[in-house]
């Protein structure tokens, strides 16, 4: 008889042979809402629309000269970390950033080389960053995107703005979200795992570390369950050493011989670029690395937790997730 082991690795091959692309698939146009949730979400499966934004202005205004003259004395959230890995495992520790807050024209200085400061600086709040500390940019885009809000019968739970270095780094993680991800300026470089994948890819307990730039360790906020979105990370309560289960896997260069399940997960690489819109879906696992200075806008529209959340928390329990009994 087959083993838990030998039936979850089947379970994953026949989803890639059954229904799941190589690769991200483009559509030019922005689509009927029946469509795109009959064809996409219902499915399940990511694509990328390259038509959807071009009438924002905001892909022709979000220059930095447009920004400081805008918005440059807001003072937003910014993370800083040493190496670029925010909310990352670091050895056997999950390692979370600095949180300062800055000027919109400060972090542009650091950006064009204009100022050196220590670490690597990201804008990536997520708790709806965009109307919350730059409301003013709001004009120059949509506040949610017409046909995902018809699709899904909602409006956004977070409209987020992303600005960043080349260095900074997010970590493979997964959001409980249906997520429309816009490339303002620059280019975006994903990696994609299907939860189907979800047998090939390791967790680990962690206890939690904060390393600030310039100050002694102080506790922090981390999360308690990565169940939730990677936001929840800054909202939920914690106390030092409280142990997290993230990703300690690198994907830019995984380590196979610890980990030699993941050699059998099949990662998508592709890039988003500036004008192009990429629908990720809820419960896929990603990796995302960034062009210097790229500009991005994202909206978060809340999974349904349905019959799929169902199935995917019985994988879970299956592949021995951290805490699960």
């Amino acid at each position: 008889m087959a083993s838990v082991k030998e039936r979850l690795a089947e379970f994953s091959r026949e989803a890639h042979e059954l229904y799941l692309n190589q690769s991200v698939p483009y559509l030019e146009d922005p689509p009927d809402p029946l469509q795109f949730y009959r064809d996409w979400i219902g499915p399940n499966k990511p694509c990328i629309i390259r038509n959807a934004i071009s009438h924002w202005p905001a892909l022709s205004k979000w220059t930095p000269e447009y920004l400081r003259k805008k918005v440059g004395s807001k003072v937003i959230s910014v993370a800083v970390t040493p190496n670029g890995y925010a909310d990352a495992v670091d050895g056997d520790r999950f390692v979370m950033p600095e949180e300062r807050k800055m000027s919109l024209s400060a972090v542009l200085d650091i950006i064009e080389g204009k100022v050196q400061q220590r670490g690597v600086f990201y804008v990536q709040k997520q708790s709806s960053n965009l109307l919350e500390e730059l409301p003013e940019l709001a004009n120059d885009l949509e506040p949610q995107i017409p046909w995902m809000s018809t699709a899904l019968g909602k409006s956004p739970d977070a409209v987020n703005f992303w600005l960043g270095e080349a260095t900074a780094i997010t970590s493979m993680h997964k959001d409980h979200y249906e997520n429309i991800y816009c490339v303002i300026s620059g280019e975006k470089n994903f990696i994609l795992l299907p939860p189907t994948d979800r047998p090939f890819i390791p967790y680990g307990n962690h206890s939690n570390h904060y390393v600030p730039q310039s100050k002694p360790y102080t506790p922090t906020v981390t999360i308690v369950t990565v169940s939730l979105c990677q936001v929840c990370i800054s909202q939920l309560f914690t106390v030092r050493g409280m142990m997290v289960p993230w990703i300690p896997l690198d994907p830019l260069d995984p380590d196979l011989d610890r980990y030699p399940q993941y050699g059998r997960a099949r990662p998508i690489h592709f890039i988003v670029k500036a004008g192009e819109m990429l629908y990720l879906p809820s419960l896929w696992f990603h990796h995302v690395q960034q062009s210097h200075g790229c500009i991005a806008v994202n909206f978060w529209y809340d999974m349904e937790y349905d019959i799929k959340y169902n199935y995917f928390q019985l994988l879970e329990m299956l592949c021995g997730f951290p805490g699960s009994t």
